[in-house]
């Protein structure tokens, strides 16, 4: 599905700044214990060593203009204005795509975005994090909250380490006011509320039926972040004929059903664990079970973090009832 960011307002330009102003000091307390070696991205194994930034060095801008290696996203941070407020005190965290990064995407992208300040703005902060975040401490999260609003995943595996889908190449780049990790990819947030994806797949007619005959759409579009554990059209084809269609008549049924799918926040993937229990927008628990890949109640959980602007779908095989 398409990846575009909506248009931000010239107050969000404003709580840019704002939120990588020294306010942001808090971060400071991301430190290491110890050195630590890991495998980030394919690219590289690289020695993850927590080191303070110094104020003697030069600021984040200044690193990256010295490094040769990012001259599209100096040249995007000037045409989004955020140059200045990149190089402020500070604490931040910049997931930096090299020119490489950027030359992947399709013909014409960059040049699109340079001449569409609200979306380039967008983008560029989904590649901020405030606070001081050395790898050997994002390596410990599930996800980190970028300055655009959205949640950066961060997966671990045998490759390496990658952030919003991008593998980690480089890490703990030091500058006076933050640190730099190198991406090999442009991260793109999501541009779709929870309900409008699901239309979009297509694979959830059903589900989308329902929801809007129980008059959820509004609420599913909604600020959130809403969790929400997606029957597929499959799914529901496993339900005993017609049972479908009396739901459909049976409004008061049917929310409960619908709701006892949906739990309140953004839970991802990498935060669920073996006997979890979660309270469902329904009012009662569902509970998660890890020990034969990833199940809620009876139902197995096939696709994980489908992120959308107010939240994330997981995908699941079964229609889960509540008792």
């Amino acid at each position: 599905m398409t990846r575009l960011m909506p248009v931000l307002s010239t107050l969000t330009l404003a709580a840019v700044a704002l939120l990588i102003a020294p306010s942001a000091e808090a971060g400071d307390t991301c430190t290491a214990d110890k050195d630590t070696s890991a495998k980030a991205g394919s690219a590289c194994t690289a020695t993850l060593q927590a080191v303070p930034a110094s104020r003697d060095l030069p600021n984040i801008v200044a690193v990256a203009q010295s490094a040769g290696s990012f001259s599209t996203l100096l040249a995007a941070a000037e045409a989004a204005g955020l140059v200045e407020a990149l190089s402020g005190p500070g604490p931040i965290t910049v997931f930096a795509p090299t020119d490489e990064a950027f030359a992947k995407l399709p013909a014409g992208t960059v040049e699109a975005l340079l001449q569409d300040k609200a979306k380039l703005t967008s983008i560029l902060t989904y590649h901020v994090v405030a606070g001081s975040m050395p790898a050997a401490k994002v390596v410990q999260q599930v996800n980190l909250p970028s300055l655009q609003g959205t949640d950066l995943l961060i997966s671990k595996t045998a490759n390496g380490v990658s952030i919003g889908g991008a593998g980690i190449v480089q890490t703990d780049i030091q500058a006076s006011n933050g640190i730099i990790h190198v991406i090999d990819s442009v991260m793109l947030p999501p541009t779709q509320d929870i309900v409008a994806t699901a239309i979009g797949a297509g694979d959830f007619s059903t589900l989308v039926a329902a929801v809007k005959a129980a008059g959820l759409v509004e609420t599913l579009q909604g600020p959130g972040p809403f969790t929400v554990f997606a029957p597929t059209d499959a799914a529901f084809a496993k339900l005993p004929k017609g049972t479908v269609e009396t739901l459909l008549q049976d409004i008061p049924t049917l929310t409960g059903i619908l709701t006892y799918h949906v739990i309140p926040g953004s839970t991802y993937a990498g935060s669920l664990s073996n006997g979890l229990t979660a309270t469902t927008v329904q009012g009662t628990d569902v509970t998660f079970d890890l020990t034969n890949g990833a199940r809620i109640n009876n139902a197995q959980i096939v696709v994980t973090d489908i992120q959308c602007t107010n939240g994330v779908i997981h995908v699941i095989d079964t229609v889960i009832l509540p008792e």
